[in-house]
């Protein structure tokens, strides 16, 4: 997953490598970071021949240890303690203990001229990014902060395993929501509100997942850069960028696994159509219970 990502990073950063970090925060994406790096170093070395193969008759050892010398720019920029626990702290004072937890390794940012490129496994609800990580991260004084997941947006509540249940928790849904109001078309969410009220008492089995249509009138793009402008600290300095990946590039990293519907709303039950449109009932009515 973290390979599908490597083209449109290089997308991101217009390919200068020289002024690019590669990290990767928390440690749970480390092997997306590989993966990631495998990738952009394909792209070097497709890059690394044909500079070589241009030389013709300028070919000199010197100009090729030159070019084969470019290599991605890969730091440990934030360092966790391991003897700190941060996963089941309560949220009232996780992302204060987040800012104990982490530190960064100076010196090796170029201020106001490198990219910091952050890979994360997932970006669910985003909190501790907003409140800690990014004014973390900023210290270093990059240019820019590009923050990438390797999963695509959680769109949907998942009621199978892991307990997401609250629409209101999803950075994604949230971004959709402030795009349909700075848009003028506050109407969808008044008329997917309808339309889960009057589903409410059928049987599951009737129940249609209107929930997605929040998020149709927009691109991938759109609500990721929403995203970004919604986590972004008013207090740093870095220009932030928040890159996910997409659902297609999910189904080719997992081609046998289909367990997608917190990215798609596909559910695999009726049950789960059931439970995001009780979460969504509960978002308008304002209440902050589980769906399930």
């Amino acid at each position: 997953m973290g390979r599908l990502l490597s083209d449109n990073i290089l997308e991101k950063i217009n390919f200068d490598l020289e002024n690019t970090v590669f990290s990767y925060i928390p440690n749970t994406a480390e092997t997306a970071f590989y993966g990631m790096i495998e990738g952009i170093r394909s792209h070097l070395d497709v890059e690394k021949t044909r500079k070589i193969m241009a030389l013709g008759k300028d070919l000199t050892e010197e100009k090729v240890s030159e070019i084969l010398s470019l290599e991605p720019r890969i730091e440990k920029v934030a360092i966790k303690d391991v003897k700190m626990r941060t996963f089941i702290t309560d949220d009232s004072s996780r992302d204060d203990l987040v800012a104990h937890v982490y530190d960064v390794t100076y010196g090796i940012v170029k201020n106001k001229v490198d990219t910091l490129v952050i890979i994360d496994d997932s970006i669910v609800r985003g909190t501790t990014l907003k409140r800690s990580i990014l004014r973390i991260l900023d210290r270093l004084h990059p240019k820019k902060i590009i923050v990438v997941s390797s999963a695509p947006q959680i769109r949907f509540p998942d009621c199978y395993g892991i307990d997401m249940a609250r629409l209101k928790d999803f950075c994604a849904f949230g971004a959709a929501v402030e795009l349909l109001k700075d848009s003028g078309q506050e109407e969808v969410i008044e008329k997917v509100y309808r339309q889960c009220k009057e589903q409410q008492n059928l049987p599951k089995e009737e129940i249609v997942n209107y929930v997605k249509e929040i998020y149709r009138p927009f691109t991938d793009e759109q609500i990721s850069a929403k995203i970004a402008e919604m986590l972004t600290p008013s207090d740093i300095d870095a220009e932030v960028e928040v890159v996910y990946q997409t659902v297609e590039n999910l189904h080719r990293a997992c081609a046998n696994d289909r367990g997608d519907w917190y990215f798609t709303g596909n559910y695999p039950t009726p049950g789960g159509n059931k439970v995001v449109n009780t979460s969504f009932i509960n978002f308008i009515e304002g209440i902050n219970t589980r769906a399930y």
